[in-house]
């Protein structure tokens, strides 16, 4: 060869790992790369640098988990929901969406807008006030206010005012000052509120709300049943009511002369300011009257308002009251409109609503055009303007819980073509019936930015459906939407497979693969299966293919390293050759008992011809099958590639490639197998036993029952085995280990293998045989599906689970001198690509690249026929095991560089309907588009590099003489639960998230440490399962059961933040009053002569105890700017805002100066007039 050659042959022999199979313990402490001297001929200038890299989250989408409060502007028209974590969700028009995070965590009890302020106050559970700041694209606390000796219960904020009413639980009313968030001296203490002669404490107060009629009256609820009126300038009550049931809301007549009470007997009480010594009106909506003519109990009504309309009757709008009569109601909210009533039922209970008016103020006619109803999992708005009460279409991803998501996919910089074409299939099947007026919660603005680029966000889910959203600009919407279960046959009652093989999600999906440029789709499911979809623009009538897959192996079959040591890779017949038939065959030597099942798979394929809707149509099904009465394992690794037209799938048993074309099953057979001579470990020989328990039960327990270990590993520490089953097992149990494992202080470090190494128990046969002692009759073979947000651990002692759950130290050691044979070694990571197979490869050719869960990087090469026609016909074939490469740790990612460090593409076929009528004299040939890894590459000569990422290390690898450049200790005290090799800044890097919550970039190929963030300390199952990179310098998980976060790593993302975010306030002018008229305003009491700053001021209260509670400045000062204003970008648009602010507000000063000048002059003309008229009259001439 070249001089290159000699080049790399020197290099092979100086790098560290050099050997073909490299070493696990080559590289140098954690946090340094180390290489090996590089070839001139490969030296490639990597651009990125640590400066473009920096940690912030962006936005976060779904539904706000645990809803607490409710709130909402009628002039901004924005909607705040507060959460039990402490976090408030902002709402507005389309892409204005902000999330913010109270630093306590502490639960947000209330939230009040300062209505057309830019502000909001929220009151939490540790008995603190925050006034937020919403005149910046990211909301900050200006002020916090501490009650250090009394509960928060209930705020009350009037219109326009600056001083916020605090209620407690001892049952007094503080007064607070929102400017300067500092108490006033006025206080109102509940035994001055009630009458001396009260025995009794009113309790808590429930609520605060001025009078319509005369702002200086507050009144005041306490939860016992006692109202009062209080006199704010007189100090006294004007008057007080006790009603027997507790009270638990009030809501006022606009007209100040009627308020209504709800109550805890599901009652609802009228009263009139004239005689407040009994209610003129006590109902029971839903209380009917029993045959004894005693009315039935109800439940207690928790919410009432009390809204008038000019054109109709009042509304009177209310949550629960329902009868106890019935058990499982659904919650519901009742609207009753003069005599109608009317029942909605709601999914989820409620935890608040709130009637949007078209008035900001409470004593005009309210006019009602919609609830907003704040459900445990839904947000929903009833439009109250048409009588059927239709509900809006929410244009929030509030959904993406529907049913719970078990996994995450993130595509960025996608084909611009996909995004309309999966909405335009999407939108026909859109729920109708919504009302036709526009969404009311409008405010804010936002603009499309100029850093945005097609994105796809792809959720799997429990019910076995499958979600794309349009994630494009920052912004959530839903496309597509599609069901797995279709594929398959409803189990029936009769069914002898239904009792034990169908648990209540069978259909989960556990992880997807999707190509975007051929649009092939592949789905894995909880039940052991693959499905194959093909997209299409036309309705087929299709019958589904269905291909069975033995992929068990039978342990009694104990070969020694010696017996195997002489025989071809791949000696098995047929282990290697396409299966026309369906079927995998079973092996001749297993036998089974009678009533043992075998060769089954979990589910049924329908097979009859069925007719697809337009979309993603299955084309494909392949079934793991219940082997020797042991079901199928979980499938851990998954990559499919359209080109090639191979799927290739591992679990912890071995690794099987289907050629989807053909129909045909090219390759079954267990890990150790794939080996052949080239096995790296000396693996024990042991004698078989006896009895054959089945592993399943340990095996469905671990980790991987949803996630594979290639894509959302977690491993926990748990106790072995030894600890948690019988004593007679443990001789068995502490035979399976794995080389990257280290029992410490009797726990099993090494979750790698957890799944499926756990040994065979020794249990004494009981007097059914076999059956019994595989698996308990009641218990199926899988559990239920839980999403990944709500995932546990399910071992056999309950007690250990809870400390175990969210544990992520542990402890490993490398050195392994051999392992049990009995181990199964999971495949953990798949990926197709051209490479070298061998060394001796002159040029590049289609190859299969297998990570197992011990650390072992293998290759495999295939003979694909090029030719369209041969290609349908001829066989494809795979040699036998190339290089075999080494890592610590359990390998998760693969990725090749070109030798000038650019991303190699894996090769796709371009898409093209399936459903499309074909020319007979011109048929259609697949379009296929390859990257080799020698097109451009004539400068640096062959090769490519290859990036090898396990959960402990990072290698980069020279192909094809398998020669290790760099090797980087990602980490000694934790594990990487996600690696991805991903497009920033015109470049690529390693980005890789930890199990002790650090994300870290690494340059390539050198590896050197870009960036490494300290970014989620307490990392819960929930994120490592669903933590995903993707290109552009982004990733998401999932936050809560309901939400998903996205955050940025790139520095140019991070600068352009501002821009990209939605503006959450708009200056808009407030709403004149009303003009009341003359008589009302004569006889309609002074209301607008009430001066709160008279008499809550210093001046006149005085200082309120410093006790009492305490000030705390917020981070709006200069901290808060600068994260207000992060970018020159940010600065300038909000100057730009509040000149605009100003020029409006004195554009308009200078109009009402012109008529007030216009104005006093026709006065002065018309006084004149008057006073010349009646100059010369006498008195009695008038």
């Amino acid at each position: 060869m070249k001089k290159f050659r000699k080049v790399l042959d020197g290099l092979t022999t100086s790098s560290p790992g050099g050997t073909g199979m490299g070493s696990p313990s080559c590289g140098s402490a954690a946090g340094t790369p180390t290489a090996a001297q590089t070839p001139k001929e490969i030296d490639i200038q990597e651009t990125l640098v640590s400066e473009n890299f920096q940690l912030c989250k962006t936005v976060r989408h779904g539904f706000p988990y645990q809803p607490t409060a409710l709130a909402f502007d009628p002039v901004q028209k924005i909607l705040a929901i507060g959460s039990r974590s402490g976090g408030i969700r902002i709402l507005g028009g389309p892409g204005v969406d902000c999330y913010s995070q109270h630093e306590s965590g502490a639960a947000v009890l209330q939230l009040q807008f300062l209505i057309n302020e830019g502000a909001l106050v929220t009151a939490c559970a540790d008995d603190t006030l925050h006034l937020w700041n919403l005149r910046q694209r990211r909301p900050a606390v200006l002020h916090s206010l501490k009650f250090n000796r009394e509960r928060i219960t209930f705020c009350h904020l009037p219109f326009q005012s600056k001083w916020l009413y605090v209620g407690t639980e001892r049952g007094n009313t503080h007064i607070v000052n929102i400017e300067s968030f500092i108490l006033s001296g006025y206080v109102i203490m509940w035994n001055k509120a009630i009458e001396l002669s009260t025995k009794t404490h009113p309790g808590p107060i429930v609520h605060l709300s001025d009078s319509p009629k005369d702002e200086g009256k507050l009144l005041i609820g306490f939860e016992g049943g006692t109202i009062v009126q209080w006199d704010l300038r007189a100090k006294k009550g004007d008057f007080r009511i006790y009603y027997d049931e507790a009270i638990h809301s009030v809501s006022w007549h606009h007209e100040g002369k009627q308020f209504m009470c709800s109550h805890s007997d599901g009652s609802l009480t009228l009263w009139n300011l004239r005689n407040t010594t009994k209610p003129i009106q006590v109902t029971f909506p839903h209380g009917k009257i029993q045959k004894d003519g005693r009315k039935e109990s109800c439940k207690p009504i928790l919410k009432v308002e009390y809204k008038t309309s000019r054109s109709s009757e009042p509304f009177v709008i209310f949550s629960g009251g329902l009868s106890y009569d019935k058990a499982g109601r659904r919650p519901t909210l009742t609207i009753m409109h003069g005599k109608a009533i009317t029942v909605l039922e709601m999914d989820y209970p409620i935890v608040e609503f709130m009637v949007l008016c078209e008035t900001p103020y409470n004593n005009e006619v309210q006019e009602p055009y919609a609830v907003v109803v704040l459900l445990e999992k839904d947000l929903i708005v009833v439009d109250l303007t048409q009588s059927n009460f239709p509900v809006f279409e929410n244009p929030y991803p509030m959904d993406v819980h529907e049913s719970p998501v078990t996994c995450t996919a993130y595509f960025a910089d996608c084909p611009p073509d996909i995004i309309p074409i999966l909405y335009s299939i999407g939108a026909k099947h859109k729920k109708t019936g919504y009302s036709q007026k526009e969404w009311p919660v409008s405010g804010g603005t936002w603009t499309l930015g100029s850093h945005t680029y097609p994105e796809i966000i792809i959720t799997g889910h429990a019910d076995g459906s499958i979600k794309f959203w349009d994630a494009s600009a920052i912004t959530l919407q839903m496309l597509y939407k599609m069901k797995t279960s279709k594929v398959f046959e409803k189990p029936k009652p009769g069914d002898a497979r239904a009792p034990e093989l169908v648990e209540e999600d069978p259909f989960a999906v556990q992880m997807v693969s999707w190509c975007p440029q051929s649009r092939i789709f592949c789905v894995v499911g909880i039940s052991a299966y693959i499905i194959l979809y093909r997209f299409s623009k036309y309705d087929a009538n299709t019958q589904i293919v269905s291909l069975e897959v033995r992929l068990q192996c039978e342990s009694e079959d104990v070969i020694s390293p010696s017996e195997n040591e002489n025989n071809p890779c791949f000696s098995e017949p047929g282990s290697h050759s396409p299966q026309p038939h369906q079927q995998h065959p079973a092996s001749p030597g297993s036998r089974t008992p009678e009533g043992v099942k075998d060769s089954i798979p979990c589910l049924k394929v329908k097979d009859r011809v069925v007719r697809v809707p337009p979309g993603y149509q299955s084309e494909l099904v392949i079934q793991l099958l219940w082997v020797d009465g042991e079901p199928p394992q979980q499938i851990t690794s998954l990559d499919i590639n359209s080109a090639y037209g191979l799927v290739a799938f591992g679990n912890c048993y071995g690794l099987a490639v289907v050629d989807y074309l053909q129909k045909t099953i090219l390759l079954c057979m267990s890990t150790l197998d794939l080996y052949g001579a080239t096995d790296p470990y000396q693996r024990l020989t042991r004698s078989p036993r006896r009895n054959r328990q089945s592993t399943s039960e340990f095996c469905m327990r671990g980790l991987s029952n949803f996630y594979s270990d290639s894509k959302k590993r977690i491993r926990t520490s748990y106790q072995s085995l030894t600890e948690l089953t019988d004593n007679q097992q443990s001789i068995d149990m502490e035979r399976s280990k794995s080389p990257t494992s280290d029992h410490v202080n009797g726990h099993c470090t090494s979750p790698t293998s957890q799944p499926c190494s756990a040994g065979k128990p020794r249990i004494p046969m009981g007097p059914e045989g076999p059956r019994l002692t595989r698996r308990g009759p009641g218990r199926p073979p899988f559990r239920k599906a839980q999403s990944a947000a709500c995932m546990e651990i399910s071992l056999p002692v309950s007690h250990t689970e809870e400390s175990r759950e969210n544990s992520f130290s542990r402890s490993r050691s490398s050195s392994v001198s051999s392992i049990d044979r009995d181990t199964k070694e999971a495949i953990t990571t798949l990926q197709f690509g051209e490479s070298y197979g061998r060394k001796s490869d002159a040029h590049p050719t289609p190859c299969l690249w297998v990570g197992t869960s011990l650390g072992v990087a293998l290759l495999i090469p295939m003979s694909i026929p090029t030719d369209h026609e041969e290609r349908m016909e001829e066989a494809v074939t795979i040699g036998p095991s190339g290089g075999v490469l080494m890592l610590k740790g359990s390998v998760t990612r693969f990725s090749f560089l070109d030798c000038m460090g650019a991303l190699i593409q894996s090769p796709y076929e371009v898409w093209r309907d399936p459903n499309t009528a074909e020319d007979p004299d011109r048929p259609r040939k697949r379009k296929l588009v390859h990257f080799s890894p020698s097109s451009s590459q004539d400068a640096c000569g062959e090769g490519h590099l290859a990036v090898v990422c396990s959960e402990r290390q990072a290698k980069v690898f020279l192909m094809p003489s398998q020669s290790c450049l760099f090797v980087h200790n990602i980490t000694e005290s934790s594990f990487v639960l996600r690696a991805d090799v991903v497009s920033v800044c015109n470049s690529v890097c390693l980005a890789c998230f930890c199990a002790n919550g650090h994300v870290m970039t690494l340059s390539l190929p050198s590896l050197r440490p870009l960036m490494d963030v300290n970014y989620l300390p307490l990392t819960d199952m929930r994120i490592a399962r669903t933590f995903c990179f993707t290109n552009g310098g982004q990733a998401l998980y999932l936050s809560s059961p309901t939400e998903i976060q996205r955050i940025t790593y790139s520095q140019e993302m991070c600068d352009n933040l501002q821009e990209m975010l939605g503006e959450l306030f708009t200056p808009i002018e407030t709403p004149e009053a009303q003009n009341r008229g003359f008589l009302k305003g004569f006889f309609g009491g002074n209301a607008h002569n009430f001066d709160r700053e008279e008499l809550f001021g210093e001046a006149a209260a005085g200082k309120a105890s410093r006790s009492l509670a305490q000030h705390i400045p917020g981070q709006a000062g200069l901290e808060g700017m600068k994260v207000a204003a992060s970018g020159v970008v940010g600065d300038l648009a909000r100057a730009r805002v509040a000149l605009d602010e100003r020029g409006q507000r004195l554009g308009e000063l200078e109009e009402r100066t012109a008529l007030m000048m216009t104005s006093a002059e026709t006065f002065s003309k018309h006084a004149h007039e008057v006073m010349l008229k009646c100059k010369d009259k006498k008195w009695y001439q008038f």
